[in-house]
């Protein structure tokens, strides 16, 4: 079966599609100074970026898995998740605490699609 990977570097492909299915690289915030709603607003906007040039949409999430810096944050993140998420289109979720690349980073989110057909 073909695999397409697109924006490759030598570390990895923003995206890979395999078999219908779309796999996105770690995305996270446009401004690391930012504060967690807004970290939280622009990795999902950089989501939803990606997506659309893969043949897809948050309306066709599969899963989500979100690391948080730190657990304290975890509800001002879902306020932004859940304004952003599209209801009856939720995908399944795992949200962990963990070390980021960078101390500056509060949330990093790694996604899988379905293609749009």
């Amino acid at each position: 079966m073909k695999i397409e990977r697109l924006e490759i570097t030598p570390r990895m492909s923003r995206i890979v599609k395999h078999n219908g299915t779309i796999y996105l690289c770690g995305q996270v915030a446009a401004d690391a100074n930012a504060d967690i709603a807004e970290q939280t607003q622009t990795m999902l906007d950089k989501v939803e970026v990606l997506l659309e040039q893969a043949g897809s949409s948050k309306e066709h999430l599969l899963s989500a898995t979100i690391y948080l810096r730190d657990m304290k944050d975890f509800a001002a993140m879902n306020d932004v998740w859940d304004a952003w998420v599209v209801q009856g289109h939720t995908p399944a979720r795992a949200c962990v605490e963990a070390r980021l690349a960078r101390p500056e980073l509060l949330v990093e989110i790694s996604v899988v699609a379905a293609e749009k057909y």
